[in-house]
């Protein structure tokens, strides 16, 4: 068999996989088409030859075209909810694989709440929740860090659920990282400890673990690839980030610190119903200077949300 015909062949193997994905992704039969056909044009281009794990590569693809697609919708004029279902309900399509997408992921409610998700929100959702790929693989498929797509994951499962609007859950969130740079600088190891799930995973690059060895002399504790645990991370940290800007880091909350006007390190959170369950520490300078960061001013965090988060991690340390 040609090479042609065997990577054909492969790929039919895989279409109505690919179809699925994208469908899910995209909410419209004809686009989720088109996505499938520029996966199959980027297959042929490739040196498909060297690809270990075909599947994988074409599900890695297909997201990354349906990203750019769900950006570009964004940027431009979206196709309204009324195509979208017409789309869905009259293709004519006999494939049970289709018809299950149209029983269990498609309707008017479900459609205009994913349309209000992000791109790498709804990509991190539909991957994980519906396709089961783990954080892991997602990440670089939307060019995140794990927590920061387990994050992005997370906050798409409330809207889904009919959680927080996207503003609240924002505001809650730098709040409660606002909370956790308070009690770091002040040395608070038990509000420290409220603000973190008992679950905790910190993880550090090889330039933040090697500078943090370095200076393990001075009494700050040295990173590790993995520290896991709301009593490690939270001896990690006492006394730490003392100058830490609370910033928006590639969408998710977080907070960075710099010297003369570059940012030095960088802290991805990932916050879940109030508590920090994930923490990347970053510092490799080729990394940071792909990461999209925003400074967040303190004073537009909700005052009241942000010392009620802190003050209730005090009353607790306290048995109020």
């Amino acid at each position: 068999m040609e090479k042609h015909d065997w990577l054909t062949e492969r790929f039919e193997d895989t279409r109505h996989h690919l179809q699925a994905v994208a469908y899910r992704m995209l909410g419209s039969n004809s686009e989720a088409e088109d996505a499938v056909q520029e996966t199959w044009l980027r297959l042929n281009r490739s040196e498909s030859e060297k690809i270990d794990n075909l599947g994988g590569w074409l599900t890695t693809v297909v997201a990354r075209v349906c990203l750019d697609m769900l950006r570009a919708r964004k940027s431009g004029k979206t196709e309204s909810l009324d195509e979208m279902v017409y789309d869905v309900t009259d293709d004519g399509s006999n494939d049970p694989e289709a018809d299950l997408l149209v029983a269990d992921s498609v309707g008017p409610a479900l459609l205009l709440v994913l349309d209000t998700l992000t791109p790498t929100e709804r990509i991190a959702f539909v991957l994980h929740d519906l396709f089961d790929l783990s954080f892991e693989e997602i990440a670089p498929i939307i060019d995140r860090t794990e927590a920061a797509a387990r994050q992005l994951a997370s906050r798409a499962r409330r809207r889904v659920r009919g959680g927080t609007t996207p503003q609240e859950d924002s505001h809650r969130q730098h709040a409660v990282v606002a909370a956790f740079l308070a009690a770091s600088r002040e040395g608070n190891f038990e509000a420290l400890i409220q603000l973190l799930h008992p679950d905790i995973i910190l993880r550090a690059d090889e330039t933040a673990i090697k500078i943090s060895t370095a200076n393990k002399a001075k009494g700050a504790p040295a990173f590790a690839p993995e520290i896991t645990g709301a009593n490690n991370v939270a001896d990690t940290f006492k006394g730490r980030a003392a100058g830490a800007q609370l910033t928006l880091v590639n969408g998710v909350a977080g907070a960075t610190w710099g010297m003369n006007g570059k940012t030095v390190v960088a802290f991805c959170f990932a916050v879940t119903d109030g508590k920090i369950t994930a923490i990347d520490v970053v510092m490799d300078k080729k990394t940071l200077d792909t990461f999209d960061i925003q400074t967040i001013d303190i004073q537009t965090v909700d005052n009241t949300l942000l010392n009620n988060t802190h003050n209730n991690a005090i009353h607790k340390n306290n048995g109020v």
